[in-house]
């Protein structure tokens, strides 16, 4: 591997060195190209006029079907399997039996290792390990550019090839810049032991090192600085001691590898093999494996766990398997353009705290930590969900007039600030915000936003390192309000539960937690901890107007009990003479449908009513929002979607209870066209999209769009959604969407 050799001379002495020492007639090197196809790159015992010549697609062969499963096949009598693909140029029909490894790097394939022999024999287990060890030095090789001078003019090979991601868009908008890498891969650059023996009572130390801190965090319960849960630190230790993965790695170093590359070998293989699980259990252990085998290896290399965040690029394009709403505050905003993950939902923490920041965010690319270099070229598109990993000159020239476009509208929408909401025909809409932090609050100015339609007040204690004291709860608010300069704020109490768990407070197992045990429920089940939150609003909004808002309301019974709390802590603050805000409106969100079938009792009782419509819609259709497989399946533009929420909004008008969207659906202009023609006049959405959402209004005529829209709601013939017909009504109507 050092010697100081042309590249292909090294690769053709390296072939005819594994084929002596396995004892294999043929030995061949197939190397992953930027079209997914696999070129032969060198070969020892086939024709070595097909070198570069040969190639084979995807999926495509015996090669093909190792690149694709990312599993070794080892085969008697090749010729006989049905995937067997013969190639005359390479002389390889007189050759029986067959051995082929994966080149893999972090479960990414780079190329595929092939051994054959004219005799027809099985392959031992001794020599598929060691083909695998070998297979793993030459990712390395082909991974750092090795072979680059090689590939075809104009094209890319290992970790130099373009990559283009489709993934789930979670922060909308366009950044472009370089790669930092969360949680940088650990660089092996020692592979092969020169005392094995040595070698295991290392990674027997560090073993017994990395379990030690583990039990140490778990006992501590303080792991909110490392943004990982208490559930997952209980896993990585049931994984410290898993014996079965434990002996592994020991045999791996048996095999001649330092401990660091065992633990990456052993960890790649896995990657590889789950990566190709369908069942989401499995997959989610993925990364808890991922996250245990980066502590073992820092651990080994003497490491400490975490990433230098001080000296980021100008423009930087943070890289992540996942990442908690704390890690991201931790970085410099200025410096950031994106963000992309390996994993996390539209509606998890990262995500709301990145709209809260205005960074886009691509999740769900797969891979992506293991396929990117740090300072690599990066472009995140927030709103077609797609990344570029070193795109194209002419992929990122266009991606930057996509940048420049989309500031032009931004341009466009902030001429809009100063004009009032009103459509074409004279109705006014009220827009305002959604936050949860103090470094939303500057976007009220910024979009001239009418107040704070949803303050989500979880996220203060999802970043906080033990449970926020009352004390501190009011500061926020007072906070809060005080940025707000006399424009209403909207206060959600504490929305946790479900897919929102605190680091410092015990988890309950639940089959469903989305139906479980959360938001309101918590809180009348333990009412001190709601009373506490309340206290704390009440006593932050003296001598103002007050709106508190009450999550996850399922009866109307649940809505009177938690007012009779709040109506107790109007009381206290009367008894200890404190000064009480001058007005309370105490609201409720409707998100659960059986809410629906209390309307008239609910708009009677509450002050206000906003639509939740994330769980509404996820609720009505039973269709989990974070589960890929059903969240297109249904539409919220859809017939039954629109009925329901028509319902809402007649039965609050016969009330005179105000009523609002804070839910996704709000702010997107075609659905917030498709409220408006509804009935529904006050929507609160992220700060980002205030400009679009003026911008559709001011063109609307709602007397045609309502026209139109009973007419359509009437008469439904099936179809899954209105979104084609509404859509076309816009571009009928000029109305931008």
């Amino acid at each position: 591997m050092a010697a100081p050799v042309s590249p292909q001379e090294r690769l053709d002495r390296l072939v005819v060195l594994i084929a002596g020492n396995l004892v294999a007639e043929v030995c061949s090197v197939y190397v992953l190209r930027e079209d997914g196809s696999l070129e032969l790159y060198a070969t020892e015992g086939l024709n070595r006029e097909a070198v570069h010549l040969t190639t084979m697609r995807a999926g495509e062969g015996l090669v093909g079907l190792i690149a694709s499963e990312a599993e070794p096949i080892a085969l008697s009598d090749a010729q006989a399997h049905p995937a067997f693909s013969y190639r005359p140029e390479t002389g390889e029909e007189i050759y029986r039996s067959f051995l082929g490894v994966p080149i893999l790097r972090g479960g990414a394939v780079m190329g595929v290792l092939v051994i054959q022999n004219r005799a027809s024999r099985l392959y031992s287990e001794e020599e598929v390990e060691s083909l695998q060890t070998t297979a793993m030095i030459m990712a390395e090789m082909i991974a750092a550019g090795g072979l680059k001078s090689l590939a075809a003019p104009g094209a890319s090979i290992g970790l130099d090839r373009p990559i283009h991601g489709i993934g789930v868009t979670l922060a909308d908008g366009v950044g472009l810049g370089h790669a930092v890498l969360h949680e940088p891969r650990v660089a092996i650059t020692n592979l092969i032991a020169e005392n094995p023996a040595q070698e295991v009572r290392r990674l027997e130390a560090a073993i017994g090192e990395m379990r030690a801190s583990i039990d140490e965090l778990i006992e501590r319960g303080d792991v909110a600085h490392t943004g990982e849960h208490r559930d997952v630190l209980e896993t990585f230790r049931m994984f410290a001691h898993d014996q079965g993965w434990l002996r592994r790695m020991r045999e791996v170093v048996m095999t001649g590898l330092t401990a660091e590359a065992a633990v990456e070998r052993v960890q790649s293989d896995t990657r590889a093999k789950m990566l190709r699980q369908t069942d989401p259990y499995l997959r989610e252990r993925l990364h808890d494996l991922d996250d245990l085998a980066n502590r073992l290896l820092r651990t080994l290399m003497g490491k400490a766990n975490g990433v230098a965040r001080e000296q980021l690029p100008e423009n930087a394009i943070l890289i992540a398997r996942s990442m908690g709403p704390a890690a991201l505050l931790d970085y410099d905003r200025a410096h950031l353009r994106g963000l992309v993950l390996e994993e996390g939902g539209p509606t998890s923490h990262i995500a709301i705290v990145a709209r809260a920041l205005g960074i886009p965010v691509v999740s769900e690319i797969v891979n992506v930590t293991a396929l990117v270099q740090p300072g690599d070229a990066v472009i995140v598109d927030g709103q077609a969900g797609e990344v570029q990993i070193r795109p194209q000159p002419d992929v990122e020239n266009a991606y930057k007039d996509k940048a420049r476009l989309r500031a032009r509208k931004q341009e466009q929408y902030r001429k809009l600030k100063t004009l009032p909401s009103v459509t074409k025909d004279g109705v006014e809409i009220t827009l305002q915000i959604n936050a949860g932090l103090l470094v939303d609050m500057p976007n009220l100015d910024e979009t001239a936003a009418a107040g704070i339609g949803l303050f989500r007040t979880e996220l203060q204690f999802m970043v906080a390192q033990h449970m926020p004291t009352t004390a501190e709860q009011q500061a926020l608010y007072g906070a809060v309000l005080k940025a707000a300069q006399g424009r209403p704020v909207t206060f959600r109490t504490l929305d946790i539960g479900g897919d929102k768990v605190l680091p410092y407070m015990e988890r309950v197992e639940e089959e469903n937690p989305a139906l479980g045990w959360r938001a309101i429920r918590i809180g009348l089940d333990k009412p001190r901890l709601l009373r506490a939150q309340l206290r704390a609003m009440l006593r932050a909004g003296a001598g103002i107007e007050m709106r508190i808002m009450l999550p996850m309301v399922a009866t109307v019974d649940e809505f009177l009990r938690a007012r009779f709390i709040v109506r107790r802590e109007l009381e206290m603050l009367e008894k200890q003479q404190r000064p009480a805000p001058t007005s309370l409106k105490l609201g409720v969100m409707v998100e659960v449908p059986s809410l629906l079938f209390e309307l008239p009792e609910i708009a009677r009782e509450a002050d206000f009513l906003s639509i939740g419509t994330n769980d509404l819609m996820q609720f009505l259709f039973a269709a989990d929002r974070e589960n890929r497989r059903v969240t297109d399946r249904f539409d919220p533009l859809s017939i039954g979607a629109l009925r329901a929420l028509r319902g809402i909004v007649e039965a609050a008008g016969e009330t005179g209870c105000p009523v609002t969207v804070c839910g996704e659906m709000g702010g997107r202009p075609l659905e917030t066209m498709a409220l408006i023609g509804l009935g529904y006049r006050g929507f609160s959405m992220s700060a980002a999209s205030i400009g679009p959402v003026k911008a559709m209004l001011r063109a609307l005529d709602i007397g045609k769009l309502r026209e139109r829209m009973d007419w359509m709601l009437a008469s439904s013939d099936g179809t899954a959604s209105l979104r084609p017909q509404l859509a076309a009504l816009a571009t009928e109507l000029k109305v931008p969407v």
